[in-house]
């Protein structure tokens, strides 16, 4: 009888690396005067966090326990917020994406808000790394006076560590329904030659930090002015009425995320109200 010994080659091909495939779930509905937590489902590498808050909406951060996603990772967000509530979902920190051998990282958020609730979904930036391969979904579904303010940063490499996105592939889907009707829908592709292409006057110049804010809310268009303001010479501001409600896109640009931030935190304060910054925001 022959003992055949497997080489280590071998072996590694039957090990298949260890993927994350998470879930996280929270449901949020307005009691005396406070939202409240009312649901919460947690699965896998993704968690939900509460701070205590002096206002009376619910703050949840989210939480990626495995510290980063890379090909074949998976993270799925839903939120569900009642009639009359208001959540601000934050992240504990940046999500980073790192190279991806085989697949890609895949992350999706679904939400609901109930009528006259309102979702504010500010996650930290999105950190890609070179090689990355990177898919990212987000769905809103708004009812009859409900509001939403979405912001999503991404950034290409770090500049301070001398980080560069050569190649590499990313994608963003948003879709926005308001009252059945869709109010705002874009798609975002690059790759696989990010550097060359951040590097056109009409598509980066050159930046690698960029970051999307939408308001859909009916008094969008009166903060139009101070927004502009705000984003400055690197990036541009405009309103539009859609349907019962109003809507308000900023994009803003620069050559890393510090100085993206600098921008993008007093934005976020005006267009958050009372709820103001989250509490993980800072410099």
């Amino acid at each position: 009888m022959m003992l055949t010994i497997p080489t280590e080659t071998a072996r590694q091909s039957d090990i298949s690396p260890q993927r994350v495939a998470a879930k996280g779930r929270l449901s949020v509905s307005r009691l005396n005067g406070k939202t409240r937590l009312s649901r919460l489902y947690q699965e896998g590498a993704a968690k939900v966090r509460m701070p205590f808050t002096q206002g009376d909406h619910l703050e949840a951060i989210l939480i990626n326990t495995a510290g980063g996603l890379t090909g074949g990772d998976r993270i799925a967000w839903e939120v569900d917020v009642g009639a009359d509530a208001s959540c601000v979902v934050a992240t504990q920190a940046s999500e980073k994406v790192y190279r991806a051998l085989t697949g890609k990282a895949e992350l999706s958020a679904k939400i609901a808000v109930a009528a006259g609730g309102r979702i504010a979904w500010l996650p930290q930036e999105t950190i890609l790394f070179d090689r990355s391969a990177f898919s990212r979904r987000l769905d809103i579904d708004l009812a009859e006076g409900a509001e939403a303010l979405v912001v999503e940063a991404t950034v290409f490499g770090r500049l301070a560590m001398g980080e560069r996105v050569m190649q590499g592939e990313f994608r963003d889907r948003w879709r926005i329904v308001c009252e059945g009707s869709l109010v705002h829908a874009e798609d975002f592709a690059i790759g696989p030659q990010v550097e060359a292409t951040l590097q056109r006057g009409a598509a980066g110049n050159g930046a690698a930090a960029f970051a999307t804010v939408l308001l859909v809310s009916p008094g969008a268009a009166n903060k139009l002015e101070a927004v502009r303001g705000l984003v400055g010479e690197k990036g541009g501001a405009s309103a539009w009425t859609v349907g019962k409600s109003g809507k308000l896109l900023a994009r803003l640009y620069d050559q890393d995320s510090y100085l993206l931030r600098k921008r993008l935190m007093p934005l976020v304060e005006l267009l958050n109200g009372r709820a103001g910054l989250p509490k993980t925001w800072s410099l």
